[in-house]
């Protein structure tokens, strides 16, 4: 096969639409824009969501709330959801993400105490509640922030 013998595939290719090339194309004199107005001249700027002058509907819905751009989003995890690993682990982000207790870690992971922990392990994550914090070392382990 050489370079000129090359072809695109069958029915990925169609003739371009010529528009305002007479009455015999079907897009001939008005070129498919109808008579006179705004949308027949050239350089039709209208920006998406113009109503032609009458109020727009997103400036016409009541707006409700506030909206916090800074916002972090923290993931919440209950410490009685920690058994799940081996005494003496090492939890983190990535063990808590892996064992499946949470799908992502967002802007962090925050240990809330709800549940009994029974195993010993060293957490590091984000926050923690001040009852999540005693429940850990209470069971033999560490909290660490980081």
């Amino acid at each position: 096969m050489k370079l000129h013998e090359l072809s695109p595939a069958e029915g990925s290719t169609k003739e371009s639409k010529r528009i305002g090339r007479g009455h015999g194309s079907g897009q001939g004199k008005t070129a498919g824009k109808g008579h006179k107005g705004q949308k027949a001249r050239a350089g039709r700027g209208m920006r998406p969501g113009f109503e032609g002058g009458q109020m727009p509907l997103q400036r016409r819905i009541p707006k409700r709330g506030f909206n916090n751009i800074f916002a972090k989003e923290i993931v919440a995890i209950n410490v009685g959801s920690l058994n799940v690993f081996e005494d003496g682990a090492v939890v983190d982000n990535e063990a808590i993400i892996k064992a499946g207790i949470a799908k992502k870690a967002c802007d962090g992971i925050k240990i809330l105490g709800n549940g009994q922990l029974t195993k010993n392990l060293t957490v590091k994550v984000s926050a923690y509640s001040e009852a999540a914090k005693q429940k850990i070392e209470a069971a033999g382990g560490k909290a660490e922030v980081i």
